[in-house]
């Protein structure tokens, strides 16, 4: 097995920064990547990151703001959000090599084409060889080496085995599989869930909705991974309820933070992207299109968009007929 010795991130934020602290202690040659110049200078002057406020960057990484330096890494991580997947990867495929490790490490579809993130990057970046890394995690316990879990994700399970040796160590633990459509629809469609969990929580429900709200949310999720092909290991596994469970349950969670401003009748937090808001009516899109019946994911669409409010939802959702479990 090729090792990949040399490991770029594309995109400075806080989880792209926390991902270079991964491999950077799985023993990487690490390139982080800075669209600006002037922040890339700042990050490698201080040797820090205000996005990840107490955390030093690990000795090894090499900060810039060239591409070209970035792509000729061994493998790539594009850590920017899902919606800007596809410009951050266009950019880059001029100086990519062909066969290319290219990691998706967002959570989402895309807007208006309703591409999955692998499927964003096989087009992009033709060239490139796809993967996906996903699970339950923060930036901010990662950055700090606690002990975290994901799931990786390519049709080549080769391919998926090298990403892992390369980035797996004792406190970042990497489970590799080939069920790539599987992984994508477990991150998308937590995202939506978890700003559920969190206006069940802003609105007061109780502890008791919040757990029917998760769980029937996960039925959700596995309806439509299953109609897209997904496996039951996978549905369950760290990138389906494994992430499921931690973003419905901790404003931690940039969903759950929004749901839970929502919930109290709040502005929603400015200057934090919510993928979920982004995901949501792509996500009911898709449902329908498979006849896929998701009335929880429905709900949070309809509520973002202003079609109802939440006490309408609500009612909604409390009103639908009885059903056997499923």
């Amino acid at each position: 097995m090729t090792a990949l010795n040399s490991i770029a991130v594309i995109g400075a934020g806080a989880w792209g920064t926390a991902l270079a602290g991964v491999a950077a202690r799985a023993g990487r040659n690490v390139i982080l990547y800075a669209r600006s110049a002037e922040t890339a200078k700042a990050i490698a002057a201080k040797r820090s990151n205000p996005k990840l406020p107490g955390v030093t960057l690990h000795a090894s990484i090499e900060v810039t703001n060239e591409l070209k330096r970035a792509a000729s890494a061994d493998a790539i991580l594009i850590a920017t959000p899902a919606q800007s997947l596809r410009a951050a990867v266009s950019a880059l495929a001029p100086h990519l090599s062909d066969g290319a490790p290219l990691v998706a490490c967002a959570k989402g579809i895309e807007r208006g084409t309703h591409k999955f993130m692998t499927e964003v990057i096989a087009e992009a970046a033709p060239k490139a060889r796809a993967a996906i890394l996903s699970g339950p995690g923060f930036a901010d316990d990662v950055a700090r080496g606690l002990p975290t879990a994901v799931t990786l994700a390519a049709d080549d399970e080769e391919l998926a085995k090298r990403l892992v040796q390369a980035l797996g160590s004792a406190t970042f633990r990497p489970y590799h599989t080939t069920d790539v459509r599987g992984v994508e629809i477990g991150g998308a469609a937590k995202n939506v869930l978890a700003i559920a969990a969190g206006i069940s929580v802003g609105k007061n429900l109780g502890a008791s909705a919040q757990a029917a709200l998760t769980t029937r949310g996960f039925s959700e999720l596995a309806r439509l991974g299953r109609a897209f092909g997904a496996r039951s290991e996978t549905l369950v596994g760290l990138s389906g309820l494994g992430d499921l469970i931690l973003t419905c349950s901790t404003p931690q969670s940039r969903n759950f933070a929004l749901g839970q401003a929502l919930g109290r009748g709040l502005t929603p937090p400015s200057g934090k992207l919510a993928e979920g808001a982004f995901t949501a009516p792509v996500l009911v899109e898709l449902a329908a299109a498979e006849n896929v019946d998701m009335p929880v994911s429905t709900a949070v669409a309809d509520i973002l968009r202003g079609a109802v409010t939440i006490d309408e939802a609500v009612e909604g959702l409390l009103t639908r007929p009885f059903k056997a479990e499923g």
